[in-house]
C-alpha cells in the first residue's frame, strides 16, 4: 500500500482532484453570487435566517474582542464546517460531505452577493477571508474525495481490503488538515480584525 506522504505530496498526487475541489468550492460560491441580485428574495431569506437563529446578535456582541471573534470564527470553520458538515459525513456515505459544503457554498454566495453598497464596500477586504477559508475547505474535501475513493475501492490505493483501504483514506485526509488548519488560523485572524477595524459587517460570512 502506497504512503500518504506529507501534504503537497499527496496534493501533486492527485492534482486534478485538487483542481476539482477548488472549482467547487470557489464556483458554487460563485453561482450564489450570481443568483443573488437575479433573486433578490433568497438573499432576503438567507439574511433574515441569520437574524432570526441569533447569528447576527452574536457576531455584534463579539465585535468587542477581536481576539474572541477570531477563536469563534476559527471554531465555526473547524468545528462546524470541516469536521461536522465535510468530514463526518464523508466518514459515513462517500462523498457526501464534498455536496454539503457545496451547498454552503451557495448559501455563502447568497449571503454576501453585493447586492448593495451596504454590502459592496465591506466585500473588498473580505474577499481575502473568503479566498484563505475557501481554500482550507477545499483541502478538506480533498481529504474526504480520497477517503471516498480508498474506501469502496481499496485496490486504487493498493490496499488489501476495504478496512485498510478506508484507514489509508483516514489517513490522507488527517495529513491534509494540517496545512488546511493553518489556513484556518490565519484566515480567522484577518476576518476578525478586517471586519472590526476595517468595514465592520452586520453579519460575518
Amino acid at each position: 500500500m502506497r504512503n500518504p506522504g506529507d501534504p503537497f505530496q499527496i496534493i501533486r498526487a492527485n492534482l486534478r482532484a485538487y483542481l476539482a475541489m477548488n472549482a467547487i468550492a470557489y464556483g458554487v460560491f460563485l453561482i450564489g453570487v450570481a443568483a443573488a441580485p437575479a433573486f433578490p428574495e433568497l438573499n432576503a431569506a438567507q439574511v433574515a435566517s441569520r437574524h432570526e437563529d441569533g447569528t447576527a446578535d452574536l457576531v455584534g456582541t463579539l465585535f468587542q474582542n477581536p481576539w474572541l471573534f477570531a477563536a469563534a470564527i476559527l471554531g465555526v470553520n473547524v468545528v462546524t464546517v470541516a469536521a461536522l458538515r465535510i468530514l463526518l459525513p464523508s466518514m459515513i456515505v462517500p462523498f457526501a460531505g464534498i455536496a454539503a459544503f457545496a451547498h454552503k457554498a451557495y448559501e455563502t454566495g447568497v449571503v454576501l452577493a453585493p447586492v448593495d453598497a451596504t454590502v459592496a464596500k465591506p466585500m473588498i477586504p473580505h474577499s481575502l477571508t473568503l479566498i484563505i477559508e475557501f481554500q482550507a475547505h477545499a483541502l478538506v474535501m480533498l481529504g474526504a474525495y480520497l477517503l471516498g475513493k480508498a474506501w469502496p475501492r481499496p485496490a486504487a490505493v493498493g490496499a488489501p481490503d476495504r478496512r485498510r483501504g478506508y484507514l489509508h483514506g483516514l489517513r490522507q485526509a488527517g495529513r491534509l488538515s494540517l496545512p488546511a488548519l493553518a489556513l484556518f488560523v490565519i484566515g480567522a485572524i484577518y476576518e476578525a480584525f478586517s471586519l472590526v477595524y476595517i468595514v465592520p459587517l452586520p453579519v460575518a460570512g
